[in-house]
């Protein structure tokens, strides 16, 4: 009974949570919208949709399976370090560094950046674009996945937790909303901000090579990767090659890995 309720407490912290972001940035919106909100939007959730369901189909039940046997068999980054709380961060952060270390491969490696390319290919940004993603982008992204858990050695519970800081961060970070004046600065050193996602969204290529984070922001800081020498105003959002205007809509953007640019900035 405990858990359940537990568990539904967590269900509406996080609806909660998603829905002030919602309403944060359409309040205290960051950059002017150049587009319709509405078309853009369920066109984002469709493909928001069908990765969920390529998730659920096999990156949830895989990682699952190695995160069960990481407790079993006391294996891993997490185990290695006792299992106690040191164990538990140092797992976190090698999730976390892990994802940042794929994500700078999805722009460097040409066949990964067919499938991210649809991502950053939204001429807005707002939290719709955080789940605009090709499905086959979540089955190529698996086999990572996969060594970033059995590397880390987490548990199912420690797994589930970053899942779900992974999610919200992605939401907020992508979400169009304009902190209160200083906030935005003070939280990039710690977490990835609107400000800091807004530049690695533009179209020119040195802003893009910039705020790879995720989730903790330490790994742009340490890397030197990290930047806020651009004004949101003066950000174009999107991708610079002359198909990207085709694969904004639905269809074109399902087939884009196939027929588009490899590299970025060609045409």
């Amino acid at each position: 009974m405990a858990s359940r309720f537990l568990k539904l407490a967590g269900l509406a912290v996080t609806l909660g949570a998603v829905g002030a972001i919602a309403l944060a940035e359409r309040k205290r919106p960051l950059r002017r919208q150049k587009h319709e909100v509405i078309p853009r939007t369920l066109r984002n959730l469709a493909m928001g949709a069908s990765c969920q369901a390529m998730i659920m189909a096999s990156e949830a039940p895989t990682t699952q399976a190695i995160a069960r046997r990481n407790a079993s068999e006391k294996r891993g980054i997490q185990h290695w370090l006792g299992g106690g709380l040191i164990g538990k961060a140092a797992a976190f952060l090698a999730m976390d560094y892990g994802f940042y270390l794929w994500h700078i491969a999805t722009h460097k490696v040409p066949f990964l950046w067919r499938f991210h390319r649809v991502h950053h290919v939204d001429p807005d940004m707002d939290m719709s674009t955080a789940v605009r993603f090709h499905f086959l982008d979540m089955l190529v992204s698996l086999p990572w996945r996969l060594v970033q858990v059995r590397v880390s050695g987490v548990s199912p519970r420690m797994l589930a937790g970053w899942q779900l800081f992974f999610v919200m961060s992605v939401l907020f970070h992508h979400s169009n909303t304009r902190l209160p004046k200083g906030w935005d600065k003070a939280l990039s050193r710690i977490t990835t901000t609107p400000k800091m996602h807004g530049i690695h969204h533009s179209q020119d290529l040195s802003e893009m090579d910039s705020n790879w984070s995720s989730g903790i922001a330490i790994w742009d800081h340490l890397h030197g990767t990290y930047r806020d020498d651009v004004a949101q105003a003066d950000i174009t959002i999107g991708v610079d090659d002359p198909l990207a205007k085709r694969d904004v809509e639905l269809l074109p953007a399902l087939l884009a890995p196939a027929r588009s640019p490899a590299t970025r900035g060609e045409g």
